[in-house]
């Protein structure tokens, strides 16, 4: 075979792998327990070698999940090295200093086996309900607090379940069969892997996956430096401010374009939080890798390769790198913010290529009734029954260069918002409103997109509590270039009562939780805006008459007209000034 077919071949084999770890994670999809997979798709998987580097990872997946697992698999090896491991063998932990970032998350490591040897290691991480302790929320003061704490396990021998293991786990959940039974999905999906890339290896002849684990790290490897050679080099700083739990917490980036790499240095970030919005170094890397690389090499596939050009110095004592037993337990309210820190540095060098910034931080509440929140009750006092549930919802993204930006989207993490009904369906709550948020979207010449309104009760409107995790409230996202800000989030009750943006609070019968999503930023001078497209949006109701008016120098008439003459001479007034 000559070269030109050869390297035909290779990339075929490459293109049948990503469709092997996604199949992977759909047969997770599938048959997972928790809604926060199997509606909202807060997981990943992906291939790795013997040496745990990550060949490949599917297309459904976050960041987070994906780039901090891809460290994850080495600290397994360390412990299970590859000659102790057999057919049928599962390991698992949820050590977030191990894993991806906090104890809600579960990754398991699979052996995949071909005529009886050892061929590569599939992975996957999934975000369950329940791991017990304090439960998803910011309250906890370490992470032993925060739930069930599993080291890196044997939770299969051979095929056979470790009874032990999973008596632990369920006498440590609040959904034990749910828990269970997303462990088992887990091992699933690595075996769906696993039987796939025997399926490919039988049918491309392989006797081994490192011939084109060699081919797939050579080829992203230089087309991610080629990339980093386009850009300018030099030092861009930059910093992003987030809500916080104590007070406002600012993060801080100087980084710096080499021919051959991208440095980032964290110092000057906010110190450690005495609750669980810190986070993790592996997870740190993980969104500012992905923030960076969407904006310079978006095509290359992902994997060990093509990540490996972007380095981090995270100085010890930040809320970015928080050590062990510091609670982390929503670490993403702080980490996801890391991609528009990356982007406020990369505008400086591409400014073509970045987006505004977003709502960022997912708004992800989490919700618990029954007899742990309001007690027994009483014939005059009835209570919802005891539940536990996680609802995924997203503000609005940053506008982009030429495009505005998207509703009730979620970026960076890219899950899924789940559907009211899938929530009402395993829980005894009721949306009374999902709603487009108007007049959100930060104003520019492309708009950001808008965030949401949403309206929550307990069924009956009966007491039930909310663990607060949201952000962008006081520092709503901003604008670039002569864009306007977003609008910030609020978190009320139906009635008006502010409430924390963070921690557990009681929603009383007879009230409702008002969550009003930020909406991303704006780019460019809204007064340049088509006026078509400001037309366009106060007749859908999305912008009113009068900031159409103020923000865009756009009048629309009250049956919902553009005004030509009126917009020509209030636009070349505003210019005049």
């Amino acid at each position: 075979m000559n070269d030109a077919l050869a390297g035909i071949q290779r990339q075929i084999m490459w293109n049948r792998l990503i469709s092997v770890v996604e199949e992977q994670a759909q047969t997770m999809i599938r048959t997972a327990f928790s809604t926060t997979v199997r509606e909202a798709g807060d997981l990943s998987a992906g291939i790795f070698d013997l040496q745990g580097r990550m060949l490949a990872q599917a297309v459904t997946g976050t960041p987070g999940h994906v780039n901090s697992m891809m460290e994850s698999v080495g600290h397994f090896l360390k412990k299970f090295p590859v000659e102790t491991m057999s057919p049928g063998d599962h390991y698992i932990t949820n050590d977030p200093w191990l894993g991806t970032g906090h104890l809600h998350d579960l990754t398991v490591v699979t052996p995949a086996f071909r005529l009886g040897a050892i061929i590569g290691l599939f992975a996957n991480t999934a975000h369950v309900i329940d791991i017990g302790g304090l439960g998803m929320g910011p309250e906890g003061r370490s992470v032993f607090e925060e739930g069930l704490y599993i080291p890196i396990v044997k939770c299969f021998d051979r095929g056979i379940a470790s009874e032990m293991f999973f008596d632990f786990i369920r006498m440590g959940s609040r959904l034990p069969v749910e828990l269970e039974g997303d462990i088992y999905s887990l091992c699933a999906c690595n075996d769906a892997g696993a039987k796939r890339l025997v399926a490919m290896m039988d049918e491309f002849a392989m006797d081994s996956i490192d011939p084109l684990a060699a081919f797939i790290f050579e080829s992203s490897g230089k087309a991610t430096l080629a990339e980093i050679a386009k850009l300018p080099k030099g030092t861009y700083r930059s910093e992003i401010c987030s809500d916080g739990y104590e007070g406002t917490v600012t993060l801080e980036a100087a980084m710096t374009i080499l021919d051959d790499a991208i440095e980032v240095d964290f110092a000057g970030t906010s110190g450690l939080s005495q609750r669980g919005i810190n986070v993790p170094a592996a997870y740190t890397r993980a969104y500012s890798c992905f923030g960076i690389k969407v904006v310079v090499a978006p095509e290359i596939p992902n994997n060990w390769a093509s990540l490996l050009p972007f380095r981090m110095d995270i100085p010890e004592g930040c809320i970015l790198n928080a050590p062990r037993p510091y609670p982390v337990a929503v670490r993403h309210v702080v980490g996801q913010l890391l991609p528009d820190l990356m982007m406020g540095c990369l505008h400086q060098a591409v400014p073509d290529r970045v987006a505004a910034e977003g709502s960022s931080c997912l708004w992800n509440p989490p919700l618990r009734g029954g007899g742990s929140v309001s007690g027994p009750g009483s014939a005059n006092h009835p209570v919802l029954p005891d539940f536990e549930v996680i609802t995924f919802n997203s503000g609005g993204t940053g506008a982009r260069r030429t495009r505005d930006g998207l509703d009730g989207t979620a970026f960076p993490s890219g899950v899924r918002t789940m559907p009211v009904e899938a929530t009402e369906n395993v829980a005894p709550v009721v949306f009374w409103k999902k709603e487009l948020r108007a007049d959100s979207g930060g104003a520019g010449r492309t708009r950001g997109g808008f965030g949401q309104i949403m309206e929550i009760g307990g069924k009956g409107d009966l007491e039930f509590a909310v663990n607060a995790i949201f952000d962008r409230v006081a520092h709503p996202p901003k604008g670039r270039d002569g864009g306007l800000a977003g609008a910030g989030g609020v978190v009320e009750t139906a009635s008006g009562k502010t409430l924390r943006t963070k921690g557990f609070q009681i929603i009383p019968d007879g009230e409702r939780l008002l969550l009003l999503l930020p909406g991303g930023g704006g780019m460019g001078d809204p007064a340049t805006r088509d006026p078509s497209l400001v037309a366009a949006d106060v007749r859908g109701g999305l912008v009113s008459a009068r900031n159409a008016e103020f923000l865009y120098k756009v009048v629309i008439s009250p049956d919902g007209v553009l005004d030509d003459i009126a917009t020509i001479a209030l636009r070349s007034q505003t210019h005049a000034l």
